[in-house]
């Protein structure tokens, strides 16, 4: 007996699949209200060929029993809230914070579903909205020293010369130096080696403005992991977010106007230091199990076996 067929016995024959009470609407949504709790997550993940998902957890559950509370095909506010609105009203008003995304959607979900809950966006994509615009910054100048050494390439041509690119001090050409540059900018200077720190040296020399970029993320990663009352952090965050307007760049202009759209739920982080990571770490644990199924093909009896680990 193969894997198929065996599956096929355990869905037909082994398992309650076919008496499962939320069978007739498991592709479009399940609900758990029994597993409501007052700290939530919410975020999506694909189970099949992008098909998404949104996915309500309890952190109490810690990824095993007890941590799905609803699962909703689609990100679309109103199908979700529609959804989720069938939980006990009474219950879903005494829930206190619900962790997520910087998703305008998932904060509509929340605000109208849970309308007593704290709001509070993850740190960690906070940060990554921050170090892609640093990245983008990379990216810019490195477009910036392709165009450079194409001219270059044409004059030398024009004078008959053989084409000799530049070089940094380490070897680097220009392009070399801002495409290994990547790393460098996203990782403390304490996990540096030698040959970055010599990199991380010459860029900082010849590009000063990543400098400043570079420093100002450094900054952001100090302010988050200071355990700082929420009125400190408002002070450093406000003082932090000042500079980064002072940057004067296109590539932080999403990081400012996130900023300015969002900023409570951004500071909410500081009451409790709740993260997404629970949600993003369930995530994962999804896509390991569709994994393991070479993809989803049935998706009622995949999130049957999930609600069986994880409800």
């Amino acid at each position: 007996m193969n894997g198929k067929q065996l599956s096929t016995q355990y869905k037909e024959h082994f398992s309650d699949y076919r008496q499962w009470d939320q069978l007739s609407h498991a592709e479009q949504y399940l609900l758990f209200p029994e597993n409501l709790g007052i700290h939530l997550s919410i975020d999506e993940t694909s189970l099949s060929n992008g098909e998404l998902y949104t996915f309500l957890t309890n952190k109490e559950g810690h990824g095993g029993p007890g941590t799905l509370v609803a699962v909703v095909r689609g990100t679309k506010a109103e199908d979700v809230i529609r959804v989720l609105e069938l939980l006990d009203r009474t219950k879903r008003r005494q829930v206190k914070e619900v962790t997520l995304d910087l998703s305008p959607s998932m904060m509509l979900i929340v605000r109208t579903v849970f309308p007593k809950a704290r709001i509070t966006n993850d740190r960690f994509h906070v940060q990554k909205l921050y170090y892609d615009a640093l990245d983008d910054m990379r990216i810019t100048y490195r477009w910036m020293a392709r165009d450079l050494e194409n001219q270059e390439i044409r004059e030398a041509r024009e004078r008959g010369e053989q084409y000799k690119p530049f070089r940094y001090a380490n070897g680097d050409t220009r392009k070399q130096l801002l495409a290994r540059a990547k790393f460098i900018l996203t990782k403390h200077q304490s996990k540096w080696t030698e040959s970055q720190r010599w990199r991380a040296d010459i860029i900082f020399e010849y590009y000063p403005e990543l400098k400043r970029a570079y420093d100002l993320a450094m900054e952001l990663t100090d302010i988050y992991n200071a355990k700082s009352h929420i009125n400190a952090a408002r002070l450093k965050l406000a003082r932090w977010f000042n500079k980064v307007e002072k940057l004067g760049t296109d590539a932080f202009y999403i990081v400012i106007d996130t900023f300015h759209n969002h900023y409570e739920t951004i500071l909410n982080f500081f009451v409790n230091r709740a993260t997404n990571a629970g949600a993003e770490s369930f995530n994962a644990k999804v896509k390991a199990f569709r994994a393991q199924f070479r993809g989803v093909s049935d998706i009622p009896f995949f999130l049957f076996r999930l609600m069986k680990l994880c409800a």
